[in-house]
Parts: structure tokens; C-alpha cells; sequence
């Protein structure tokens, strides 16, 4: 990893404001106090791989606070942090909830005031991943914001590995393989926390979760004409009707659930500019359908027009739009 900033050169009466300062500029305005005795040391080591954005930062014992303020002022984007403890503990403080973590423990870090305690030696890596992926396999961050996911899971120890392998290999890869290994990353964060919150959640929330885990499952494998509802029930981990059941509670059919997003995706890309040239029957297959005359025929039942008739109804508004 690259270090942003080390505070071994400084004089030590000096690293401790400097290193206030340093992030303050660097990262975002927290409130920053010392806790532990002895001099100071800090440093921030940071790695791109693909989109994620990972930090590594050692310092000696300090309460890092932030505030509502700080969060009015930061520029920060759509992103949630994951932090995996590398060594010594941290506790996460929110509200009334708090998390004090091990070696090995993951914890979710959402955008609310809040403070992390670092004692002395303490050191963790900060992995910033999509909200938006996150949420829409688990729901609000805020449900489960700073709940200690244990190293003892085996989701969490296959992810925490993964993470330290990738860090030391990231920098052979080309960026379109960077980015696919990042997103495997994640996909494994995100299998870790849903994990935890099926341990001990509420019966209602555990459903929604169960849910979201499908729906997103569903579009990962929309492009598969096998997918079933029974294979969607195995790969989250319930029974089929169970998984029939809270989807009906929430007014919906799996099947239909299916074959609606595979029309919907079908209709956006019919819509693409840069779409326009690929073959009905090739969009069609990549939409998880298993014939051309098939797909036109539910296509045209669920938006009344054919799918080339869609697409050319589009280009001319397109047409229309910038023509003025």
C-alpha cells in the first residue's frame, strides 16, 4: 500500500497537532484527542483497487470524533465503511449502540455522528464500498451500523483474508481485473454482515433482509434462463416456501417478481443509444429469455408494442429531444 502520511519523521512533540492537522485537510474536519501516553505515531497507507478505496491506519491511543458538522462540511460520496480490525481493539460508538473489536472483527461505519476510541497500537483498515450495493442486498446501514461482526464467522475470515491477499497482489492486475476482484471483495463483505444480521435480527427485519438478499441474487442471475424460484430460495439460505411466503407478504410473486425485471431491464437497454445496433434476439438472451419469439410476446403484453417498435419509438424521441 501507499503511505499518505507518516508521522515518523516529525519531531515528537510535533506529530501529535500534525497529525490533527494532516486530517483534517486530507480527510475530512474531525475532532481528534489524545488518549494515550508516551509520544504519538500515526500513519495512513492507502491502496485504489478498482473503484474501492482502502486505508490502513496505525496510530497510537486517540478519540476520533465525528460530528454533525464535520459531516455538513465533508464531501463525502455514496459510500459505506467497512472496517476489518488488523490489531489491538477499537470501540465504535453511535448513539446507544456500540462495538468493541478484535483482531479479525469486521464493523459497518455509516454517516452519523459518532467516535471511534484507539488505543494504543491499535490499527485497521477502512474498506469504502457502494451504499447503494450494500442497502440493496441488506437494507438502511443505520439498522446495523456499528454491530461487530465476530472473526469466528466463516464468511468473515474467507473475507478478511481475501481483503490482505488482494492488498498484496492488487497492483499486478489490469484495471477491468482490479475492478472484478474488488467487486468479489465486496460481495464477500457483504455475505459476512448479512450473515451476522440473520443471527439475532427481529423476525420482520430478518425477513426483509431474506428479501433484499433475493432481489438482489435475482439480479446477478438475470441473465440465466434457469433461474427458478427454488434455486433463489437455496441461494439465500431458506426454503422455498418460506421464501413464497415473504414475498406474497409484501404483495408480490417470485415468478412474476422475475420476469418483470427481466422486462424492465429488456426495455432500458432497448432505449440505449449504444444499444441500437444489437440484434432483438442476442438483448433478448442476455435478458434471461429463451427465445426471440417468446420474449416479443411478453414484451409487447406488458408495454403494447413490439420490441423493435419500442426501440424505434425511443430514437425518435431521443431524435426529437435533441433536435430541439
Amino acid at each position: 500500500m501507499r503511505v499518505l502520511y507518516s508521522t515518523d519523521p516529525v519531531a515528537e512533540k510535533e506529530r501529535f497537532r500534525r497529525w490533527r492537522e494532516t486530517i483534517i485537510e486530507r480527510v475530512m474536519p474531525l475532532e481528534i484527542s489524545e488518549v494515550g501516553p508516551g509520544p504519538f505515531s500515526g500513519r495512513i497507507e492507502a491502496a485504489q483497487v478498482g473503484a474501492l478505496t482502502v486505508n490502513r491506519i496505525t496510530t497510537s491511543g486517540i478519540r476520533t470524533e465525528l460530528t454533525s458538522a464535520a459531516i455538513r462540511r465533508s464531501e463525502i460520496g455514496s459510500t459505506i465503511t467497512v472496517a476489518l480490525q488488523i490489531s489491538g481493539a477499537m470501540t465504535f460508538s453511535q448513539a446507544d449502540r456500540e462495538a468493541t473489536t478484535a483482531r479479525g472483527d469486521l464493523v459497518v461505519l455509516d454517516r452519523q455522528p459518532s467516535s471511534i476510541l484507539t488505543p494504543e497500537g491499535g490499527q485497521g483498515l477502512f474498506i469504502e464500498i457502494p451504499q447503494e450495493r450494500l442497502e440493496r442486498v441488506i437494507g438502511p446501514a443505520k439498522l446495523y451500523s456499528r454491530t461487530r461482526i465476530p472473526a469466528e464467522q466463516a464468511t468473515t475470515q474467507l473475507a478478511v483474508r481475501y481483503f490482505h491477499q488482494l492488498l498484496e497482489v492488487h497492483r499486478r492486475m489490469e484495471a477491468r481485473q482490479a475492478e472484478r476482484m474488488g467487486s468479489i471483495g465486496v460481495d464477500m463483505l457483504i455475505a459476512s454482515i448479512a450473515e451476522r444480521l440473520t443471527q439475532d435480527v427481529p423476525r420482520a427485519l430478518h425477513g426483509t433482509v431474506v428479501v433484499q438478499r433475493a432481489k438482489a441474487q435475482i439480479e446477478d442471475t438475470l441473465h440465466d434462463p434457469a433461474l427458478s424460484p427454488s434455486d433463489l430460495a437455496a441461494a439465500v439460505g431458506v426454503s422455498l416456501r418460506r421464501l413464497q411466503e415473504l414475498f406474497h407478504e409484501r404483495g408480490q410473486n417470485i415468478s412474476d417478481y422475475i420476469w418483470e425485471r427481466r422486462l424492465t431491464v429488456a426495455a432500458q437497454r432497448l432505449r440505449e443509444p449504444h444499444a441500437a445496433q444489437m440484434p432483438i434476439g442476442l438483448l433478448a438472451y442476455a435478458c434471461g429469455f429463451t427465445s426471440q419469439a417468446h420474449f416479443s410476446r411478453r414484451f409487447k403484453d406488458r408495454y403494447g408494442a413490439s420490441p423493435r417498435e419500442f426501440r424505434m419509438d425511443a430514437f425518435q424521441r431521443t431524435l426529437r429531444s435533441a433536435t430541439g
